[in-house]
């Protein structure tokens, strides 16, 4: 491919990121990440890549939306690794599985569910998608500093969101809803559309990535008839997101 002057969609350049990165999704997130970093600036906006970058604990940190689904997250992560970024944490929403886990839960995923395409065109479908340890470790810690209710497990990564929400109408409701069974059988926390990408183009890369996530909505709580409340305030998340690059900065700090 020939080399540009800056990266194709993230129209970044060397010195634009730091190494470590929140990844949203939405790219109106991005602003309210960024205000909790010292000194953060606007880099650039392209589509749905939106960056900002400034500082944690007087190192360089960087926030990038990715938009929906593997895709367009693979394309942020091949993008900022292209221009120093090693570290990733991914931010974002969820739909849980498992009956415990409710409205306004964290989600810190342990391995993901390559129930996507993208990962496919990096690994063959025997490599799990699973996170850094470091990076993951630092998400449950964070969470619980920060005294959030936090689950850790499996999560279900998947390429259509109405082929999880109505599974009924599609012409492989089959597959779609023996699937969604044996998921719930195996304990899965929750689904979600990026961490399994993430995770598997973060190997072939050779850098660290991990995901938490907060809950909207437990579509199996409500079909057993359990009380919950939506919940759409991400802050919680991107509070233990933040926690844990602080975390890991200082960790890296320590280890050298």
């Amino acid at each position: 491919m020939q080399e540009l002057e800056k990266q194709f969609h993230i129209h970044c350049v060397p010195g634009d990121v730091g190494r470590y990165c929140i990844l949203p999704g939405d790219p109106g997130r991005c602003a309210s990440i960024a205000a909790l970093f010292d000194d953060a600036k606007f880099v650039s906006r392209n589509r749905e890549f939106t960056v900002y970058t400034g500082t944690l604990l007087g190192e360089k940190v960087s926030v990038c939306s990715t938009g929906i689904g593997g895709p367009s997250a693979a394309i942020a992560m091949e993008e900022l690794a292209a221009i120093g970024a090693d570290t990733f944490v991914r931010v974002g929403t969820c739909g849980g599985i498992d009956l415990d886990v409710r409205s306004g839960d964290i989600v810190v995923a342990t391995g993901a569910i390559r129930y996507e395409h993208t990962s496919c065109e990096y690994a063959p479908i025997e490599f799990p998608a699973v996170p850094d340890f470091g990076v993951a470790s630092a998400l449950a810690e964070a969470a619980q500093r920060l005294g959030k209710r936090c689950h850790m497990g499996v999560v279900q990564c998947k390429d259509s969101f109405y082929g999880q929400h109505s599974p009924g109408r599609m012409p492989v409701s089959y597959e779609l809803l023996e699937k969604w069974e044996a998921w719930k059988r195996l304990g899965v926390k929750a689904s979600e559309m990026e961490s399994a990408a993430l995770f598997v183009v973060a190997s072939a890369l050779h850098v660290r990535c991990g995901s938490c996530f907060h809950v909207i909505w437990n579509q199996e709580r409500e079909a057993a008839g359990l009380d919950q409340d939506m919940s759409e305030d991400t802050s919680s998340a991107v509070q233990v997101g933040v926690e844990a690059l602080k975390l890991l900065i200082q960790r890296d700090r320590a280890a050298k």
